[in-house]
């Protein structure tokens, strides 16, 4: 491997673990991690993109980083959020939601939140049935997981003092999204492979 590769490889591998830090204590997202890790590193030098690390790396970083510090407190919190996760899904089943991101890869940490996508018919439906509930909601978008350019309606609120946003995509956007990634791994869950997740936690 050339000197060159070699300072690349271990440039990205710095910015992930920084970045992980972020992630791990402050609840930062990956996006602004990535780039305050960078910046933190780099300083204000222009970053090409081959020396940023992807997501998958930055979440290999975040669970080593768990195992490292909270290997005493991370796996119960985790639980923890994963049985709201179902209880919310539960009481949201008619919408067809499914659990994504640190909740499900596991990398869950004090400051993470539940984030579900949901597949219902109207994305009204999802409103009506919160404000029925009582439930105070803000209003904002997420970007599409497809990649498209239209971003999609998110619904967020506190619940059992947790957050918790709802994606609301459209029953279509559901074809195909249920395959597994490029690293082998699911990138949503329903209730069913949550609860075995569940199950597989209290095992251990």
């Amino acid at each position: 491997m050339s000197n060159y590769s070699s300072n690349i490889e271990t440039l990205r591998a710095e910015i992930a673990a920084a970045a992980a830090r972020m992630i791990a204590e402050d609840g930062a997202d990956y996006g602004t991690a990535k780039r305050k890790a960078a910046r933190q590193i780099l300083g204000n030098t222009k970053v090409r993109g081959d020396i940023m690390p992807d997501n998958i790396q930055i979440e290999e970083e975040v669970r080593q980083y768990h195992e490292l510090f909270f290997a005493d407190s991370q796996p119960a919190r985790l639980l923890h959020l994963r049985k709201l996760a179902l209880r919310m899904m539960d009481e949201l089943a008619q919408f067809t939601p499914y659990l994504t991101g640190a909740v499900l890869n596991g990398t869950a940490g004090e400051h993470s939140d539940i984030h579900l996508q949901l597949f219902p018919e109207s994305a009204k439906d999802v409103e009506i049935f919160l404000i029925n509930k009582n439930v105070d909601f803000e209003v904002s978008e997420s970007a599409h997981f497809k990649g498209r350019g239209e971003p999609v309606e998110t619904l967020s609120f506190l619940w059992q003092n947790e957050g918790i946003h709802l994606a609301l995509y459209e029953t279509d956007d559901l074809r195909g999204a249920l395959k597994s990634g490029a690293d082998g791994r699911l990138a949503r869950a329903d209730m069913d492979a949550v609860r075995t997740l569940i199950a597989e936690s209290e095992e251990k």
